[in-house]
């Protein structure tokens, strides 16, 4: 598994999970948020960032909306997020796709190597990509409410 923050401001490395571990609550909260991601964002941005996540089971533990509430200036709880969206997550409908089509120009021959090509494609990814995917938020953001939650590619 990767995981990644991105925003105008900047975008943090690739964040890996060994391969075999489990990602549950604690190990979300303690390692990927606590030691990694909160860290590198906040190094990024400082205080003025907004923290949006999908409901993984994971990510809508109760401790780890409680850490989230307390260390995030703006978090996008639950209750203003619908549950599997993502077609709201710049890095789900943008940012992955590109890295996707550049990560497989050439035949992958092992996790080795696409762990490899997967840094070396993240270490040249443009700033412009990114803001043109933070960019596309409010459009996709509008047309899930005119749809009312329901599918809404036909609005954008």
């Amino acid at each position: 598994m990767v995981s990644v923050a991105v925003s105008k401001m900047g975008m943090t490395e690739l964040i890996f999970v060994q391969p075999g571990v489990k990602v549950n609550r604690q190990y979300y909260r303690d390692v990927m948020l606590s030691q990694q991601m909160l860290p590198a964002i906040k190094h990024i941005a400082g205080d003025a960032f907004m923290f949006q996540q999908d409901s993984a089971p994971a990510h809508r533990a109760c401790d780890t909306i409680q850490l989230l509430q307390q260390e995030t200036p703006d978090f996008i709880g639950m209750d203003l997020w619908p549950p599997n969206s993502p077609d709201l997550n710049p890095v789900d409908y943008k940012i992955w796709g590109v890295m996707q089509q550049r990560v497989y120009e050439r035949r992958v021959n092992n996790v080795n190597e696409l762990k490899q090509r997967l840094i070396a494609v993240w270490d040249g990814m443009q700033q412009n990509v990114i803001d043109s995917a933070v960019d596309e938020w409010r459009k996709q953001l509008r047309a899930c409410a005119r749809a009312e939650r329901r599918q809404f590619e036909h609005f954008l």
